[in-house]
């Protein structure tokens, strides 16, 4: 398995749609493999291929407390949103900023696992925030686009002046 590179925040390819997985193969396996590597690396909770550059619906997430619950979504579709929660949302892609995102509590969503199999399933707390957020990956959008745009442009900002000081010390 490899550790991928994520990318950052304001890296117009975080702008991208990823297309559909058309059969889930050994290749997708390994994408898989090496998301969820990456991701557990990285500390996170979850993991959509465009923030690794790829260009294909597939999204990895664990939110179990030990990291021992891997949950693999190839072409995830949400069926039905319920309720309102706000919870406090980080991300792999914006590295060190969280703030407050309303989204649905309850979410009844689709898409096959890593067998290629399709299962429909029942979500909520954590894991329904957690899955509406890698959707939003998946579709070009990240959770500070919900932010209003002097926040948004504050955490741009932030990110571009981290970013130069880490160049100027390689």
């Amino acid at each position: 398995m490899a550790v991928l590179k994520i990318l950052h925040f304001p890296d117009p390819r975080l702008r991208r749609r990823a297309t559909p997985v058309v059969q889930v193969d050994d290749e997708i396996r390994r994408l898989i493999d090496d998301m969820f590597a990456t991701m557990y690396q990285s500390d996170g909770v979850g993991l959509a291929a465009t923030q690794v550059n790829v260009l294909k619906r597939v999204v990895v997430i664990d939110v179990s407390p030990d990291a021992n619950q891997p949950l693999v979504l190839v072409n995830p579709q949400i069926l039905t949103r319920q309720g309102e929660a706000v919870m406090s949302e980080g991300c792999l892609s914006v590295p060190g900023v969280r703030e407050k995102v309303t989204r649905a509590e309850t979410i009844r969503f689709r898409a096959s696992g890593r067998d290629g199999e399709s299962f429909e399933q029942e979500a909520s707390g954590l894991l329904a925030v957690c899955i509406q957020h890698e959707i939003d990956h998946l579709d070009g959008k990240l959770f500070v686009d919900y932010l209003s745009g002097l926040k948004r442009q504050r955490i741009r900002k932030q990110l571009e002046k981290q970013a130069g000081s880490n160049l100027n010390r390689g």
